[in-house]
């Protein structure tokens, strides 16, 4: 059996990259009908980010998988008379064009709702539609340095991005909620709403822990590469055959554990250098360099049968070459023009019921059929 809770709900959006099309693919995944009106001739520019998977662009065949694909020019007639006969069908309208551009065509998020008040919208921005950086271009490395990211990322000196477009996933996880709350509110009052999101501020949401740290204990946690920045141990060691494993301990019932029948008691929980975790934080390196010391002394499986032993949390670091043939790994196949391509399944497992991943549209595939639905 499908799950598919919104299936009668229909979703229209004029979005590109990776904000907007997160929050519409979550609720294609979920059963919605989402139109996506593309420029014509180019389409959603995340078409043209790469080549990789069977010609067609990473990013895009992710996002878009379940989608209609349909292209028009917004400022035409003929355009413009499409995206108003979408939109009087439509339950929700998302959009993450540049502040103020549907609003000089006069097709604003307001002025829809105005229209059409059962109509749920959702507009994504970089830093908001007001204040001095309301104008800024926004991409995700921006935001990420804006925001404070890239400054606690990296390695001692060393400033790093994370490897996944963190700022546009995390708003677009919010959009997703965001809608998904004003779907609910609207049950209850047959009402629409307006939503806004910027970038910025889904990513200062994620950010409170090291602004936390900043603005009550005066200093921002340190940079500490793969090790965690206030928990410690809590990282990668190296066994004799050179291969890493990550460790995490999490409170000091497993600290003593780990000490005793990892470690064979070669570091005494009870030392006055590691014996809580703020002092084994202060203490990092002198901890780790004598826990990398034990562990080269031993092999990988002996490491792993000690640490199942005494129930420590590890894990393998992995590689993406590793984490492609992972065991635990549950894939689904989405239809393609180019041919089917894998994915990772939804994270949440609805009981009784399986996935159904709708097919990765061509672009303008499905002009003719939205046109005659609409009598154009």
């Amino acid at each position: 059996m499908k799950f598919k809770p919104l299936e009668n709900i229909t979703i229209v959006s004029i979005e590109q990259a990776v904000s907007a099309p997160f929050a519409s693919c979550r609720l294609a995944d979920a059963g919605a009908r989402v139109i996506k009106i593309e420029r014509e001739g180019t389409g959603d520019f995340a078409r043209q980010y790469d080549e990789v998977v069977k010609g067609q662009s990473t990013y895009f065949s992710w996002l878009n998988r379940g989608k209609e694909s349909v292209t028009a020019d917004i400022k035409s007639d003929e355009g413009r008379k499409l995206f108003l006969a979408l939109i009087a069908k439509a339950d929700v309208f998302i959009q993450n064009l540049a502040p103020g551009a549907l609003k000089r065509l006069n097709l604003h998020s307001e002025k829809l709702r105005d229209e059409h008040p059962h109509l749920i919208t959702c507009d994504i921005s970089g830093y908001g539609e007001e204040g001095e950086y309301a104008k800024m271009k926004a991409y995700d490395n921006l935001v990420q340095a804006e925001t404070g990211l890239i400054d606690v990322t990296g390695d001692g000196e060393t400033r790093a991005k994370t490897g996944i477009s963190i700022a546009d996933i995390s708003t677009g996880i919010h959009a997703y909620s965001a809608i998904l709350e004003a779907i609910i509110q609207k049950e209850k009052t047959g009402k629409g709403t307006g939503i806004k999101l910027s970038m910025f501020d889904s990513m200062a949401d994620w950010m409170m822990v090291p602004w936390l740290h900043q603005k009550y204990g005066g200093k921002a946690p340190a940079r500490t590469g793969v090790h965690h920045a206030a928990i410690a141990p809590y990282g990668p060691f190296k066994t004799s055959g050179g291969r890493e494993v990550m460790i995490g301990i999490q409170n000091e019932r497993e600290w003593v554990r780990f000490c005793d029948g990892v470690m064979d008691g070669s570091i005494n929980p009870e030392d006055e250098r590691f014996s809580r975790n703020s002092l084994r934080v202060a203490n990092r390196d002198e901890l780790n360099r004598q826990i990398q010391r034990k562990f080269s002394e031993l092999s990988y499986t002996d490491v792993l049968s000690r640490l199942k032993e005494q129930k420590i949390a590890y894990a393998n670091l992995n590689s993406m070459a590793e984490f492609v043939g992972h065991p635990q790994l549950r894939l689904i196949e989405v239809e393609s023009e180019a041919g089917n391509v894998q994915m990772a399944d939804r994270p949440a497992i609805f009981a009784g019921y399986e996935t159904l991943f709708g097919p990765i549209p061509a672009l303008g595939e499905h002009n003719e059929k939205i046109k005659k639905e609409l009598g154009l």
